[in-house]
């Protein structure tokens, strides 16, 4: 296939899938005013990301840790500050327009649904939630309230991705047959927690920093800052954390939908630790751009790989972290994050890549609030992208049992007992209305 040939081919509703219109309302904004939930890590590179469009001024931000500030008050002095995210809401409610969500992933969905309930256009982090429960309820509410929205893939908006997308819905490889997606993190730990209780710092409001998950004593070192995405009331393994990247071409490029069944070939968590070494192997129905009816798509993580003849398809050595699409006239190979490659090397010597340039991913956010475009990871997109996803660590507590999935009504057709892994009790206290 020659540049024009995939050109005329890639202009033809190539994007559809992986680019969803949001619903917006007409422009009615001169400047739109930000909430950001936490400050630090990705919950700082998200407000920032936002915030420095010139069209947005950041009003406040909650934070439960008083160390984590120093960014946020060197850059934008004006914006207020509360440690209890509720009484933000409640206190500057007419003083937003939107709000961004960068916390860990259990309290995703409390604080996407609150702000959405006063009627604010959201911009929520990946995972979209902890639970599949919580997922179906935000993407619902988002459509129902004509909210614009937007998940936290940056990498969707990347020419990178988007070349890949357009390589395989333009047929360059023909129909895929099956796709083999990885990452090397290890967001897990095969190891219990130890056997104490720390003092809480100071500086931080463990009980705030719990909020909908279970009363527990603070272990230094291994919840805040940095491991919470290890366990399972917080975090949703590496899994939630990379495979909504990773995927998300996936899930993209070949128009899927909700998968027909998930099976765990790795090791269960524990009680408290998601594991390492997960295998995950999911079929979806098949589409236009897939080979047959149902097409499976395979997930590894930690020191687990694709098997030794689906690598040598692609060279001596795969990156850490990406995916192989095997289709009837050819493969791919995306890294994660680099430009595709095509093979065999032979077959498409002189293919040329598509030209396109990287997006910015919070502005187009901001942007589609204005009315000037639309948010292409808008839940409409993430929300299923999501839910297939945490399909993912809900049946590792199930290893080498095959889990047929009913998505209309969120439940597994053959297993009462998985299904009480699609949704969490929240603590007294913490109810949230749209969640309840």
């Amino acid at each position: 296939m020659n540049r024009r040939s995939f050109l005329k081919h890639a202009g033809a509703g190539l994007a559809a899938p992986f680019f969803v219109p949001n619903l917006i309302s007409a422009p009615r904004y001169d400047t739109l005013r930000l909430a950001a939930f936490g400050a630090a890590g990705m919950a700082w590179a998200t407000l920032d990301g936002i915030a420095t469009h010139p069209k947005v001024k950041l009003v406040c931000a909650a934070e439960v840790d008083s160390t984590r500030l120093d960014e946020l008050k060197g850059k934008y002095r004006d914006a207020r500050i509360y440690q209890d995210w509720r009484e933000m809401l409640q206190k500057e409610r007419k003083n937003l327009d939107i709000a961004c969500v960068g916390t860990p992933d259990h309290m995703h969905a409390p604080q996407a649904m609150s702000s959405m309930n006063i009627g604010l256009h959201v911009y929520c982090q990946k995972p979209l939630a902890h639970d599949l429960y919580e997922i179906r309820r935000l993407t619902e509410t988002a459509r129902r309230k004509r909210l614009v929205s937007q998940m936290g893939i940056q990498i969707h908006s990347a020419a990178e991705y988007r070349a890949a997308v357009q390589i395989i819905q333009a047929g360059a490889i023909g129909k895929v047959k099956e796709v083999h997606s990885w990452s090397n993190k290890k967001w897990g730990d095969m190891n219990p927690l130890p056997d104490r209780t720390d003092p809480v710092p100071p500086t931080l409001n463990w009980d705030l920093w719990l909020g909908t998950a279970a009363a527990r004593p603070y272990i230094d070192g291994v919840y805040h800052p940095g491991n919470w995405r290890k366990r399972v009331d917080f975090g949703t393994a590496t899994f939630g954390d990379m495979g909504c990247h990773i995927y998300d071409p996936v899930f993209g490029a070949l128009a899927l939908t909700a998968p027909l069944t998930v099976r765990s070939e790795g090791p269960a968590p524990s009680a408290q630790n998601w594991a390492i070494n997960a295998v995950i192997q999911y079929v979806f129905p098949g589409t236009r751009f897939t080979d047959g009816k149902t097409v499976k798509v395979t997930w590894y993580d930690g020191d687990q790989r694709p098997p030794a003849e689906i690598q040598s398809l692609v060279g001596p050595r795969i990156p850490g972290q990406g995916s192989i699409f095997i289709g009837t006239k050819g493969v791919m190979l995306l890294p994660h994050i680099a430009m595709p490659s095509l093979y065999p090397e032979a077959q498409f010597k002189g293919f040329e890549m598509p030209k396109l340039e990287t997006a910015d991913h919070y502005h187009q956010f901001v942007d589609a609030v204005l009315g000037k475009g639309t948010a292409s990871a808008a839940f409409d997109y993430s929300g299923p992208l999501t839910e297939a996803v945490l399909l993912g660590p809900a049946a590792t507590w199930f290893p080498k049992t095959t889990l047929e999935w009913n998505a209309a009504k969120l439940k597994f057709r053959n297993s009462p007992e998985a299904n009480r892994h699609i949704r969490r009790a929240y603590r007294p206290g913490w109810k949230v209305k749209g969640l309840a």
